[in-house]
């Protein structure tokens, strides 16, 4: 490498935190030009007297983020892209990477801190994306350019159904697949599909995501609250609520965080085989999980009554509008004319390069790097809040991108949450997830986190420093 200032303070911790951003810092002033080759890892840990890991760390962000271009046989050199915009909470210092170090944001239209459902945008895979869009292009048939199936390009939908079998035990047929543009699409679809049966109502998760309730109700169904436990899905309630299909986030309820116990899904195949309704499975931040095993997917122990959702939204980024739908054979021709009607199949390009990284196995890589970065995030939040919010209690911190804060009873979470609002601040009141605010209205058996104040906090967007300045900010608020 030539000669740069890298300046490292190794009195502090996050060294590896420290080394990217010097890197990424001398890449956007130009001190490090495009098309420069960096030592090897092992070098460089040579020359600055650091660990291997360390190195090996900074090459692996500044790689997923862009700024350098790894190559079997090729080393590592710099990409080179324009400088970006900081963007940093308002009243602290610039923010720390995951690994401590001082880190520039990416985000022109900073995403508020603490927000939860939104992923770090900088972290999307833009060399390995453009590497696979490359390959697409160049092997993309005249044919794959023409108006195609509706239910998307057929080689995404073979990588879809190999990569959901493999991680997520699902048992899907590529005729019965669909590529969607993200998941709302998939809750219209089957909307639709329902109401064609005669369908009115659907079950919903008691609290659960106010967003997936709005695309249900666009789409002319009533929606029927059920009640959710520390098992998850209460499914004798449901039982008792005479709905046509109901909806669920078995591999991390939003906004629990709980999972479906083992009993309540056989409870649940069991009321959907027993009466002929349908199961929508929305495998809500399946990907992201730290201190618990996995769990399969509802849909691999019943193809026949679970439709089976999932998007890039959280693993990569909204804006791909990616995502997929998995029906039951009887739903199929009725899904099939409504993506017809939709838009024709969607944009095929994005489909071959997203088959393309899943078939290189650059999906799995990225995920793995990213679940590294939200554990650490995760924890630093957790630290933060046991440290300027003891008095409060933190769950639904196993898997996914966000956690819950049960706060002490009588305390208002939605004017806690409108002065955050106000305060640049991003969490989402406990109260505003559930659709029944009553007390018939809150589970027989089992503990809710919901029957009581709450926010909702998001982590996967802000390194460590950011989230330690919200949360003391948070605190403030609440005091």
């Amino acid at each position: 490498m030539p000669e740069v200032l890298v300046e490292l303070d190794r009195t502090r911790p996050g060294l590896a935190g420290q080394l990217t951003c010097a890197l990424r810092a001398a890449i956007s002033d130009g001190r490090l030009s495009a098309g420069t080759r960096l030592p090897s890892s092992r070098d460089l840990a040579g020359e600055l007297a650091l660990s291997r890991g360390v190195v090996v760390e900074a090459y692996e962000q500044l790689s997923a983020e862009g700024w350098l271009l790894a190559r079997r046989g090729a080393g590592t050199t710099v990409a080179g892209r324009p400088p970006r915009t900081a963007g940093t909470l308002s009243g602290t210092a610039e923010p720390q990477s995951p690994s401590g170090g001082t880190e520039r944001s990416p985000r022109a239209d900073p995403v508020a801190v603490l927000r939860p459902g939104v992923p770090d945008l900088a972290m999307f895979p833009r060399a390995d994306w453009r590497r696979a869009y490359e390959r697409a292009l160049r092997t993309a048939r005249d044919a794959d350019l023409d108006y195609g199936d509706p239910r998307g390009a057929p080689q995404l939908r073979a990588e879809l159904t190999g990569y959901l079998g493999r991680v997520r035990a699902a048992r899907i047929d590529p005729n019965h697949l669909f590529v969607t543009t993200g998941a709302a699409q998939a809750f219209g679809l089957l909307a639709g599909a329902l109401r064609q049966r005669g369908a009115t109502t659907v079950g919903i998760e008691d609290p659960g995501s106010p967003g997936v309730r709005g695309h249900l109700t666009a789409n002319g169904l009533r929606l029927v609250p059920v009640p959710v436990d520390a098992d998850g899905l209460d499914v004798a309630a449901l039982a008792a609520s005479g709905v046509a299909a109901v909806l669920v986030t078995p591999a991390h309820q939003f906004p629990t965080g709980v999972v479906l116990a083992p009993h309540r899904r056989h409870e649940l195949l069991a009321w959907a085989r027993r009466s002929g309704r349908l199961i929508i499975e929305d495998d809500y931040d399946a990907e992201f999980r730290y201190d618990r095993d996995p769990v399969g997917c509802l849909q691999g122990l019943a193809p026949d009554l679970v439709a089976h959702i999932g998007s890039v939204s959280k693993a990569l980024a909204p804006g791909m509008r990616l995502g997929w739908l998995s029906v039951p054979p009887d739903l199929g021709p009725a899904v099939l004319a409504g993506k017809a009607a939709a838009d024709l199949g969607g944009p095929v390009l994005e489909q071959l390069a997203f088959a393309e990284l899943l078939g290189s196995g650059g999906y799995d890589r990225h995920l793995r790097r990213s679940r590294l970065v939200h554990r650490r995030r995760r924890d630093a939040l957790i630290a933060a809040l046991r440290r300027h919010l003891p008095q409060a209690q933190v769950s639904g911190i196993a898997a996914g991108l966000h956690l819950v804060l049960r706060l002490p009873a009588g305390v208002d979470d939605t004017a806690l949450a409108a002065a955050a609002t106000r305060a640049g601040l991003g969490p989402v009141p406990l109260s505003a997830t559930r659709l029944d605010l009553s007390p018939a209205g809150r589970p027989s058996g089992g503990r809710t986190t919901a029957a009581e104040p709450g926010l909702v906090l998001g982590y996967a967007a802000h390194s460590p420093g950011e989230l330690a300045s919200a949360v003391q900010l948070l605190a403030g608020l609440m005091a």
